[in-house]
């Protein structure tokens, strides 16, 4: 059986980078991985305790919810706005947090990479997400990271899909959380 991995994409632009490495990353998931790109964060609503009541959870988050309940790991590709992480993928990463001590991303294995326009690639927005969704309970993988710089330059004509030292970078990602993953559960 295959080791499922969610995949979320922190930017909503349908041209956003993120989404196409994220694209590139399931294209080019390695043999017994599936890497599904979740669709539907813009639906779900902002975080609100009284929103989040057993029995009337919104239909977009309890959707969320049950996407990462039945992944073995999770996969963040985390643009970066103004230093930090898009509010999309906070959004997600709180969702994913309750119930406390019991939410979807407890204990399962994640990693952030992504890619930005600066010549550090977002690392400040995936060390963000890295420690939201730690606290949020899930296992975060520390040594394993990805950050491509330049997105606007370098996938202005190549999709990161076509571009093979991505394509290498994004299946050892993969192969490593995978690895990540309790062995009764692959």
């Amino acid at each position: 059986m295959a080791v499922r991995i969610l995949g979320l994409v922190g930017s909503l632009r349908a041209g956003s980078h993120n989404r196409q490495l994220a694209e590139a990353a399931a294209k080019h998931a390695p043999e017994g991985v599936e890497l599904a790109v979740y669709e539907g964060l813009a639906e779900v609503p902002f975080y609100n305790e009284d929103l989040d009541v057993e029995g009337s959870v919104p239909e977009a988050a309890a959707r969320l919810r049950e996407a990462a309940g039945a992944a073995d790991a999770l996969l963040l590709f985390s643009p970066e706005y103004n230093g930090t992480m898009p509010a999309v993928l906070k959004n997600a990463i709180d969702w994913l947090s309750r119930p406390y001590g019991a939410g979807a991303v407890s204990g399962k294995p994640v990693v952030v990479v992504g890619t930005a326009f600066g010549q550090y690639g977002g690392v400040w927005a995936q060390d963000e997400a890295r420690k939201a969704v730690g606290i949020a309970g899930g296992t975060v993988l520390e040594d394993v990271k990805l950050s491509i710089p330049n997105s606007i330059g370098r996938f202005s004509e190549t999709h990161p899909a076509d571009d093979a030292e991505v394509v290498e970078q994004v299946t050892e990602v993969l192969r490593k959380l995978a690895a990540a993953v309790e062995p009764s559960a692959a």
